[in-house]
């Protein structure tokens, strides 16, 4: 059996160390290497001058640093930008293996190993410039929502720990970003359903630059999940970052949620709010409840009112996402006046609740339609 080469994007200081010392290289070289990485951002091992050339041809030929190849680069006239990335197969697991007893919708069964991820720039609330890159924990997503581009075709396999990294890394390397400060996993996949290669990524991310890592404050890393209460609760017992938990709950009751997202016919609204709140007690640490709004299904005043329920049953706060259209897809993006009235309704009953800006339109930025629009093209 062929064994992938390792990823410099997994490695902690004791793996890499322990992989020099194993080729008869200097303790100091694992902590150059790293400069190089995450310092200096250089990935091609042959540029990297402080090591001796035969110590870089043998990083080469046995250490994995980019494993895909950017296909699409697209840059919108807002300063987002979004690449399509084609993987190279040895880093794509099974895509039966997805960490959860749920059934896979759909399915291709293809060779299709694209994913996406956004670089999104916006203005802190103090007034600092703030990169945040969306990133995907699969390719394609196996829960099957029936508004979302990421599902089309099913899932095709788990991302591992250091490709999800690595989209990172490339993000921060694109023209005008520099330093990436935030990152929330709200591209392609279930994360909890990639549950170890997910948190690892997080715990590298995390990492100090010389210890191998992205050095971003955990604070803002946001995981955001469509349910799944079991994972959500080991979540809570196993991360040891303080990370932000999002909850892509898009529905108000039980009935229209089962319409939209085929995941939620194993699980109610009130288990998921159980799963948040022992999350919640565990961490101390309040939730985001993210909420699509699909015009004429579910922003009218009613849901409005039910949508504050749920809310005011948890120290949450509730973000409100206009839906980008997808083609091909029987959902339309709700007006301007509908979504201000919901918002409002829910300030009404004292929910602190904000509209997500749109960000990234022209350049189809919504999760999965830049695949998918390739894929049709």
């Amino acid at each position: 059996m062929i064994h992938p080469s390792p990823h410099i994007f997994e490695q902690t200081p004791e793996t890499l160390s322990a992989w020099c010392a194993e080729r008869g290289w200097p303790k100091f070289r694992a902590k150059q290497v790293f400069d190089w990485v995450y310092a200096k951002g250089v990935a091609d091992p042959h540029a990297m001058s402080n090591l001796k050339p035969a110590e870089r041809e043998q990083l080469a030929a046995e250490m994995n640093f980019l494993s895909g190849d950017t296909v699409a680069h697209q840059m919108a006239t807002d300063g987002t930008q979004k690449l399509l990335i084609e993987w190279r197969d040895s880093g794509v697991a099974n895509r039966e293996s997805t960490g959860t007893s749920l059934p896979i919708v759909g399915g291709k069964g293809d060779t299709s190993r694209q994913t996406e991820c956004v670089m999104i720039p916006a203005e802190s609330e103090e007034g600092a410039e703030r990169k945040t890159a969306c990133v995907s924990s699969q390719v394609g997503c196996p829960v099957g929502c029936r508004f979302c581009a990421s599902g089309i075709g099913g899932l095709d396999g788990n991302l591992s720990t250091g490709r999800i990294v690595e989209q990172v890394w490339r993000l921060a390397r694109l023209p005008n970003v520099g330093r990436i400060s935030n990152v929330v996993f709200m591209g392609m996949g279930e994360p909890l359903s990639n549950f170890k290669a997910v948190t690892d990524a997080v715990r590298r991310m995390a990492a100090p630059t010389d210890q191998g890592g992205l050095g971003i404050s955990a604070r803002k890393i946001t995981i955001s999940t469509v349910g799944l209460p079991q994972a959500i609760e080991r979540l809570a017992e196993e991360m040891e970052l303080p990370v932000t938990l999002a909850l892509s709950l898009h529905a108000p009751n039980d009935d229209i949620r089962r319409d939209l997202i085929p995941w939620a016919n194993y699980t109610t609204i009130q288990d998921l709010l159980a799963a948040c709140s022992k999350w919640f007690s565990k961490t101390g640490r309040e939730i985001t409840l993210e909420y699509i709004m699909l015009g004429g299904i579910n922003d009218q005043k009613q849901h409005a009112e039910e949508l504050a329920q749920v809310a005011r049953t948890l120290r949450a706060n509730v973000n409100l996402i206009r839906y980008n259209e997808v083609a091909g897809m029987p959902f339309s993006r709700p007006r301007t006046e509908d979504v201000r009235a919901f918002q409002e309704i829910l300030r009404e009953q004292r929910v602190n609740v904000h509209i997500r800006a749109s960000r990234g339109r022209d350049i189809a930025a919504a999760c999965g339609q830049l695949r998918h629009e390739k894929a049709q093209a």
